[in-house]
């Protein structure tokens, strides 16, 4: 099940807005079918994140986790840009994303969703 800390999103939403913000996405499916309706899911997704100026940077399977301690496996990773804080905000509210929303929300079992900022002299 997918829901928003509803302090956590505010907080994010409340911090500067003049530059692009990534969201990490981690993974893991429900059983039986649940990685084939997150295709489904994200090509309902693609033409509304496009809409609002998103783009995905990133998609991958999960491989072993090498370190120790309390790490956790996930079944796939997605990495994707919004040039705005607002724009991920307009899109979670956009009626049409709400549909394909509910396709990708049966679609997982747990997930992770983090933004992160780009740390300047890093890259």
């Amino acid at each position: 099940m997918v829901s928003f800390s509803p302090a956590a999103f505010e907080a994010f939403l409340a911090e500067d807005d003049d530059s692009a913000v990534v969201m990490l996405n981690l993974l893991r499916f429900a059983p039986d079918g649940g990685r084939e309706r997150y295709l489904e899911y994200l090509q309902m997704a693609k033409p509304i994140l496009a809409r609002f100026g998103a783009k995905i940077l990133f998609g991958g399977d999960g491989l072993p986790v090498l370190t120790t301690g309390q790490a956790q496996e996930w079944d796939a990773a997605v990495l994707v840009q919004y040039p705005r804080r607002s724009a991920f905000k307009s899109m979670v509210d956009d009626p049409e994303y709400r549909i394909a929303f509910n396709v990708g929300q049966a679609a997982i079992a747990d997930v992770v969703l983090q933004p992160l900022r780009h740390i300047d002299g890093l890259m």
